[in-house]
C-alpha cells in the first residue's frame, strides 16, 4: 500500500458527507418496545449510522528522529532499520525505540504512524502480540492510563508495503509517546524504511460516534438486584449443574456454544457448522431454558465461536470474509426467530465472544453486531442484545467503543488484568506471581483503575455493564483474594458477573487444586470456591 496521497477536492466533499452522515441519525427516537406479543409485528429497527470504521487520515513526514538501537540484531544505516535475528535465537527481542515530540499529539484524539517495512522468515511467535512491531507506548502520567497499539503481526515473508498502527486516546490525552520498530518474541529479517515515516493525530482505527446516545432499558431491568453466577461448561449442562448453582446461590449463567474456540482453520465448514449450532440450541431449548426456569437463574445465549473460526493471528476470519459474515448474522436470525418468547429468563442474547480485530477490514468488529442487533430487533424487540468490544473484549477498549443506537442493549467486559498474574502457567507463562503485591501497584484500586474506560463508558452513556469474564488461575497465589477484590468492585459498581467458568478446564475449576496441570485435581472445598460462594450470596 501506498503512503495516502492529499485530498482532491472531490474525496474532500465526499468526506465531510460522510463524517456528518457517521454522526447524525434519521428520524425521530421510537419509544422502547416492552413485552410484544409472539405474533405482533414489530417495528422496523431505528435508523443507526452504516460504518464505525473511518476513512485512512492523512499523516505527515517525520523528520530525521534519534533511534535508540537494542544490543544485538539490529543496524541502522542511514534511513534503513534492519532486524536480524537468527532462527537458533528463538525467541528474541530486538525493538528500536525513539521519543516522539509532545508537539505531535498534543490534545489530539488519537495517533496514527506508519512506515514502509518487509521482511521474510519471521517464525510464530507464541502469542499473538508478539512478533512485528510498528508499535506506540502512549502513557497519560496523571491518570496512569497507558496503552501499546500495535499493527497487524505478520508471518513468513511479507512487502514491501505500508504498515501502520493506530492509538485511540478515549480522552486521556497522553504526555509521552515512544515509537517501537523490530520484533518480539520471535526470529527472522525485517526491514523499516524510515524515509517513509508518517505520523498524525487521527480517530484511530475505529471512529467514536453515537456520543451522545443515552441507553433506555425496560422497567422490569432497573431497580433489581445484581445478577451474580458462572459460565457454564463447554459441555451440554445438566439438571444437577442447575440444582447445584442454585444452592450456591447463583442467579445468572452464560451458556457457551463453544469448540475449537482459538483453533486456527476450524469451523469453516457452514453446513456443519450449522448443524452443531443446531445442536447447541436443542439443548438451549430442552434443557437449558427449563433447568433455568426452574431454579430461577437467567441465562446469556452466547456464541463462543464465529463461523469461520480464527486466521494464524486470532482475528475472526468473518471480518474478512463476506460468506462467514453473512452466516453470523443468519445464526442469529435463527436464533432471535426460535426464542423470541423466552425474554422471561433469557438475560440477553450474547452476539460474539472476544471480538479481535487488529487492522482495517471489509467489515469491521462492531459494524457486524450491529447488523445481528438490527436483525435480532427486527424479530425480537424484548430480549437484550449484549454486545462486546474490541481486543478480546478488553477494559481499554472502551476507550474507543461506540455504543450502538438502540435501546435495551448491555455492554459486556471481560476482567483478566493483570494477564501475567491471572494467566500464570497458562501457555507455559512463570508462576509464583502473587495477588495482591503492593511493590507493582497491584490491589483492589488497581483493578479500578483498569476498569475506568468501562466505567466512563458506562456513565456517558447510561449503559448497563455486565462482566461475563474473571477469573484466576487454581494456582496463583492469592487466587482467593484476587475473586474476592473483583467480586468486590463489580457490587460497587452494580454490574451483574459472571465467574469463568464452572466446572470446565480445571486452570480455572473452583473445585480442583493443584500447584500445576500436572497435579490439579478435584478437591471438595478450596479457597477460591470459598471466595466465590460469598460473592455468589452477596455476603
Amino acid at each position: 500500500m501506498q503512503a495516502p496521497s492529499p485530498f482532491s477536492s472531490l474525496r474532500f466533499l465526499a468526506f465531510l458527507f460522510l463524517a456528518f452522515a457517521l454522526t447524525s441519525c434519521g428520524g425521530e427516537r421510537q419509544p422502547l418496545r416492552i413485552a410484544a406479543g409472539a405474533d405482533e409485528a414489530p417495528p422496523p429497527p431505528e435508523a443507526v449510522p452504516q460504518e464505525v470504521q473511518f476513512p485512512e487520515t492523512e499523516l505527515a513526514p517525520l523528520g530525521r528522529l534519534e533511534w535508540r538501537l537494542p544490543r544485538q540484531y539490529a543496524t541502522l544505516d542511514g534511513d534503513r532499520l534492519v532486524i536480524d535475528i537468527p532462527a537458533e535465537a528463538y525467541p528474541a527481542n530486538a525493538i528500536a525505540e525513539v521519543d516522539l515530540p509532545t508537539n505531535l499529539f498534543a490534545d489530539a484524539e488519537g495517533f496514527a504512524v506508519s512506515v514502509v517495512a518487509e521482511g521474510r522468515d519471521l517464525a510464530k511467535p507464541k502469542h499473538s502480540w508478539l512478533g512485528l512491531k510498528v508499535q506506540m507506548h502512549w502513557k497519560n502520567s496523571s491518570s496512569g492510563r497507558e496503552a501499546w497499539p500495535n499493527c497487524k503481526n505478520e508471518i513468513g515473508a511479507f512487502g514491501p508495503k505500508e504498515v501502520r498502527a493506530d492509538a485511540a486516546f478515549g480522552g486521556a490525552h497522553p504526555d509521552s509517546i515512544v515509537l517501537m520498530f523490530g520484533l518480539q518474541g520471535t526470529s527472522g529479517h525485517a526491514e523499516f524504511d524510515l524515509s517513509t515515516l508518517r505520523a498524525g493525530p487521527s480517530h484511530g482505527l475505529f471512529r467514536r460516534i453515537n456520543q451522545d446516545w443515552i441507553v433506555r432499558y425496560p422497567d422490569a431491568a432497573k431497580g433489581r438486584k445484581t445478577l451474580r453466577g458462572v459460565m457454564l461448561p463447554g459441555r451440554d449442562p445438566t439438571e444437577a449443574d442447575f440444582e447445584t448453582l442454585a444452592e450456591w446461590g447463583a442467579t445468572l449463567v452464560r451458556y457457551q456454544m463453544i469448540r475449537g474456540w482459538i483453533k486456527v482453520g476450524d469451523n469453516r465448514d457452514l453446513d456443519e457448522f450449522n448443524a452443531w449450532i443446531d445442536g447447541k440450541l436443542d439443548c438451549l431449548e430442552k434443557v437449558v431454558l427449563p433447568c433455568a426456569r426452574k431454579n430461577g437463574i437467567k441465562v446469556v445465549v452466547d456464541l463462543h465461536v464465529p463461523p469461520g473460526g480464527r486466521d494464524v493471528l486470532r482475528e475472526m476470519s468473518m471480518f474478512h470474509e463476506e460468506v462467514y459474515a453473512d452466516a453470523f448474522v443468519d445464526i442469529w436470525r435463527r436464533i432471535a426467530t426460535r426464542f423470541r418468547a423466552n425474554s422471561d429468563v433469557i438475560y440477553g442474547y450474547d452476539l460474539i465472544n472476544e471480538p479481535n480485530q487488529l487492522d482495517r477490514a471489509p467489515v469491521d468488529y462492531w459494524t457486524l453486531q450491529r447488523r445481528a442487533a438490527e436483525v435480532i430487533r427486527a424479530i425480537d424487540p424484548d430480549t437484550a442484545i449484549i454486545v462486546e468490544s474490541n481486543g478480546w473484549d478488553a477494559p481499554s477498549t472502551f476507550s474507543y467503543l461506540s455504543p450502538l443506537r438502540m435501546d435495551n442493549v448491555i455492554y459486556q467486559v471481560h476482567c483478566y488484568v493483570p494477564m501475567e498474574f491471572t494467566h500464570q502457567g497458562v501457555y507455559g507463562s512463570p508462576k509464583g506471581i502473587v495477588w495482591p503485591d503492593p511493590s507493582k501497584g497491584w490491589d483492589r484500586d488497581f483493578i479500578r483503575k483498569t476498569l475506568a474506560p468501562v466505567r466512563e463508558f458506562e456513565k456517558r452513556h447510561g449503559a448497563k455493564i455486565y462482566v461475563g469474564e474473571f477469573s484466576a488461575a487454581a494456582w496463583a497465589p492469592g487466587a482467593e483474594t484476587y475473586i474476592a477484590d473483583c467480586i468486590s468492585v463489580f457490587k460497587e459498581y452494580g454490574w451483574d458477573w459472571t465467574y469463568h467458568a464452572f466446572r470446565e478446564a480445571s486452570v480455572w475449576d473452583v473445585e480442583k487444586a493443584g500447584t500445576g496441570y500436572e497435579d490439579i485435581a478435584p478437591a471438595s472445598d478450596t479457597p477460591r470456591k470459598q471466595a466465590l460462594l460469598r460473592g455468589l450470596r452477596d455476603e
